[in-house]
Parts: structure tokens; C-alpha cells; sequence
């Protein structure tokens, strides 16, 4: 009886204060993992706009494009030098351009001192030889030579190292940059194009600084998602503003960060609209005030200015489809002024964008000949983690398929190869910014996502293609697993070899 009245006594106190104490330590946690550069920026470095690099021209006709990967040091934050990484220079790449039907050559040198790597070329329609995925490991001072002939729509690629286990700290280091895909149609389009002028790379990175200037991976406590930086780089510029001089302006927006969420706007609340996805122009403009990207996404928007006019592209608190506290742990609270965009007191007058812009047939899920199910859940898909020799999937090359994929936190589900269609979102029709052809879809938990997905004829029973979450941490820690393309089943090996050979897979 002694003892229950003592717990009458303190009970209903210690329970009051131990609350008080767990809500100071939350609000503490959510205090750290918070992060804005509002309000601080001053806007006061032109944006670079990484060149376009020029191709030469082999005996074959192909287009041959050079990249060395080089270690340096890159003033990124005022005054200080950060040791980074980069193609062609010490940090992130010169832009790829190509047409549909180009033949390219792209010989890869791996200039970094004792680091292996690859570079995967991002929603490019190609050989899984060709891939740059983890099996195509360039060890140091060796170059791959990659070719292949473009066969794809216009779209905004990229490109980005994808050694298993490593893929978080060479992307974060600076191995990052653009590949352009033009075809006819998109040319023929009265859309802007005018490279650096009206139509704008913009690759947006979270980095954080140690005192030094070096780069920290922060994470903060008990995040689940990977680093979160609080400094936002633009084309690797820090405070960046950028003049326009035309009516219309066309941002090819690129979330290359490894783990953070952008929901881009503008400050002023202005509309744009979205003329492309990850994969592809749509069929029509999307008139919006917000694009949310995560990790690995792309979209492409046109934004109207008038003489003078002065806007900053912002990211708005994130939907991560967690609950507020979880959210907040992830970075979805933070804010962030992304780039500060100057009008000239004159602009050229741009031709108003046409209400349809390209038009495609969708296949037609009837035809699907397969329905596979992925569940991402800890640091597996399926519950089996990533086993470089282990075949997850075999496919038919040039079918047509249904992808189911749920997952129980928040992922960015990534297919090497494919374009696909998100068919619908828990049984019903997707928002229209999913209505274009994608290779990466952001999952909310406890949803289910199905995608039409539409394989190219590339049959190789010995080389695999991966599927991944493209959070960076989480593909690094065993999310992904392989698929490989065959004529006929009974071509499809049981496993592959190690291109390691160290059991690094594991």
C-alpha cells in the first residue's frame, strides 16, 4: 500500500516532467535539424552556367565527347577552398548535348588518386554495358570507353558516379552534370533555347561546411534519410543571382542532393509552367506555383518576367508523407532561398508557348505482360538487401510491364534503362506533374504506386540493370537490387560475377 500511494503521490508529477523534458530534448532535435538560409543571402554571385562541351568527330561519325575525373580545390563558399571533385575540373562537369540518332563515344578517365568509380549516365535509354552502373567500374587511371546511339526523346539527363557503397560521397564531393537530349520535335518547338540565355540549367545541391571550408556530411539526430546540408549550392554558386534578358525563361531544375526534398517556387507566389519531367516534355504545360523534387527528379518550367522585374526561386517546406514530428527530423521544415533571377530594364519579347507541346500514345496496360511487386522497407527492397551477383529480375526485352511499389517510408524509386508512366496512386489517377514520362517517382508511406514501364530491346543475359531508391544513403546501404534483359527465359543466368572481387557488395 506504501508503495502505491507513493506512485499516487509522484506519479501524475514525474509524468509531467519527465513530458516537459522529452518535449525540450524534441523541440531541441527538431531545433538542430532545422535549417534556412533566409534572409541571410545577399545574392551577390552571378550563377555559373556550366559550358556546353563541344564534341569532336571520329572516322566512325561519332560524336566524341572527353571527361576526366579529377580531384581539386573550389572556392565554394567565400573565401574559403573546399577539396572537391569534378569532370574537366575541379568540380561538377561541363553539359552534354546530343540529338536523337547521334552516335556518341564518351571515354571516361578516372584521374582520382586510389578511388574506383563509374559514371552512370541517368534515364539514358542504352546497353546495360554501357550503363555506368556498378558493374562498369573504372579503376584509377584507367579510361571506358562508352558508345551508344541516342534513341530517345528530348529530355534533361544527368550523369553522377554509382560505385556501390560509395555513390553518396562521390556525388557529394562534385561528380555531378547535365546531359541534353534534343529531337525534332523539340526543336521545332517556340519554346526558349538558347543555352545560358533563355534556357538555364539549374543543378540544386545542399552542402554543409566544416570551419576550414571542407565539406561536412551533417545528419541530423535520429534523421533517417542521409546528409542535409544547410548551404544551397546552384551549378556549384553559393548566394547566385542570374540576369535575364528575355520575356521567357526555361530552368531545367535538377535536384542532384542525396537526400533533400525541394518544393521550388517563387516568393512572390508567381505562377510557371511545366513543360517537361524527368524523361520528356509532356504533351501540355502544367500551369503551377509549386514543383517538388526529390532526389534524382527533374522538371523543366518557364517562367514569364517583365522589364525589371525581380523574383527568387525559393524551396517551400517539403511532403514527405511522414508524420510532422518524422518530417521534421528529415529536413521537410527546412526553407531555402534557392537563386535571386534579375530582369533588365529591356527584355526580348518570347513567343508565347504553345498549348500542346509534343504528342504520344501511351502503351497500353492491357498489354502489360508481367506484373511484379516491390516493397521498400529498411535498407532492402523485398526484404533482400543489394547482392551484386544476384539476379532480382529477369524481363523480357521490349516488354511492356506493371511495377507495384510501396513502401513504408519515404523513398525516390529510381529504374535504370526505362522511362514509365505512373498509371495511378493508391487507385487513383496521379496529379498532373506525374503525367509525363518518369524514371524516378518520389513514394510517400503507405501508398501504392503502380508504373507502366516499357523496356527497350537490349537483350544481354550477363549484364544486369539496377532499381534503386535514389536517396543516395539508402542505395548505398543495400536498397537496390538488378534486373537483367533476355529474348527468352531460358537464357537468364543464376548469378553473375563480382566485379569487386573484394566483397564490397556487402
Amino acid at each position: 500500500m506504501r508503495i502505491i500511494r507513493r506512485l499516487l503521490i509522484w506519479g501524475v508529477p514525474a509524468v509531467l516532467i519527465l513530458g516537459v523534458i522529452a518535449g525540450v530534448i524534441g523541440w531541441r532535435i527538431y531545433e538542430g535539424a532545422r535549417a534556412s538560409n533566409v534572409g541571410s543571402l545577399t545574392f551577390s554571385n552571378p550563377l555559373y552556367v556550366p559550358p556546353l562541351l563541344e564534341p569532336a568527330s571520329d572516322a566512325q561519325g561519332r560524336k566524341v565527347f572527353d571527361l576526366t575525373l579529377e580531384a581539386g580545390q573550389t572556392e565554394l563558399i567565400e573565401g574559403e577552398l573546399t577539396p572537391t571533385w569534378g569532370i574537366n575540373g575541379s568540380h561538377l562537369s561541363p553539359v552534354l548535348r546530343a540529338s536523337r540518332g547521334d552516335e556518341v563515344l564518351i571515354n571516361v578517365h578516372n584521374g582520382l588518386d586510389g578511388e574506383s568509380t563509374t559514371l552512370h549516365w541517368h534515364g539514358m535509354d542504352l546497353p546495360a554495358l554501357m550503363d555506368g552502373g556498378p558493374h562498369q567500374l573504372i579503376r584509377p587511371g584507367e579510361t571506358w570507353p562508352a558508345t551508344w546511339t541516342i534513341n530517345q526523346q528530348a529530355a534533361s539527363l544527368w550523369f553522377h558516379p554509382h560505385p556501390h557503397g560509395s555513390t553518396t560521397d562521390h556525388v557529394y564531393r562534385g561528380i555531378v552534370g547535365m546531359f541534353i537530349i534534343d529531337d525534332e520535335d523539340s526543336k521545332s518547338l517556340p519554346i526558349p533555347r538558347q543555352y545560358g540565355v533563355d534556357d538555364v540549367p539549374l543543378i540544386v545541391q545542399d552542402k554543409a561546411f566544416n570551419d576550414d571550408g571542407s565539406l561536412r556530411k551533417r545528419r541530423p539526430p535520429f534523421a533517417s534519410l542521409g546528409p542535409l546540408g544547410d548551404e544551397i549550392l546552384v551549378n556549384g554558386t553559393h548566394d547566385p543571382y542570374f540576369e535575364v534578358r528575355t520575356t521567357l525563361v526555361r530552368f531545367r531544375l535538377l535536384n542532384g542532393s542525396p537526400a533533400r526534398t525541394y518544393s521550388f517556387g517563387f516568393t512572390d507566389g508567381r505562377s510557371f509552367s511545366v513543360i517537361a519531367s524527368d524523361s520528356g516534355l509532356l504533351e501540355s504545360p502544367v500551369e503551377t506555383d509549386r514543383v517538388q523534387l526529390s532526389p534524382g527528379e527533374r522538371a523543366e518550367i518557364v517562367v514569364s518576367f517583365t522589364p525589371g522585374d525581380e523574383a527568387t526561386l525559393h524551396s517551400f517546406g517539403a511532403d514527405l508523407g511522414q508524420d510532422f514530428f518524422t518530417e521534421r527530423l528529415n529536413g521537410a521544415d527546412d526553407t531555402f532561398d534557392i537563386l535571386q533571377i534579375r530582369a533588365s530594364q529591356q527584355l526580348d519579347e518570347s513567343s508565347p508557348l504553345p498549348e500542346q507541346l509534343v504528342s504520344w500514345t501511351a502503351p497500353d496496360a492491357g498489354e502489360a505482360v508481367a506484373t511484379r511487386s516491390f516493397r521498400l522497407s529498411g535498407s532492402s527492397i523485398n526484404g533482400q538487401r543489394m547482392d551484386l551477383t544476384r539476379v532480382d529480375e529477369v524481363v523480357r526485352a521490349g516488354s511492356t510491364e506493371i511495377w507495384e511499389v510501396s513502401t513504408g517510408g519515404p523513398h525516390t524509386f529510381h529504374i535504370h534503362l526505362v522511362r514509365f508512366l505512373v498509371l495511378d496512386v493508391d487507385g487513383e489517377p496521379p496529379p498532373p506533374l506525374l503525367g509525363g514520362w518518369k524514371d524516378s517517382v518520389q513514394l510517400q508511406p503507405g501508398r501504392s504506386y503502380r508504373l507502366l514501364v516499357r523496356f527497350a530491346d537490349y537483350a544481354d543475359p550477363t549484364s544486369p540493370f539496377m532499381f534503386h531508391c535514389h536517396i543516395l544513403e539508402h542505395e548505398d546501404s543495400g536498397m537496390m537490387g538488378q534486373f537483367i534483359l533476355v529474348d527468352e527465359e531460358d537464357d537468364a543466368p543464376r548469378s553473375l560475377p563480382d566485379p569487386y572481387g573484394d566483397g564490397q557488395e556487402d
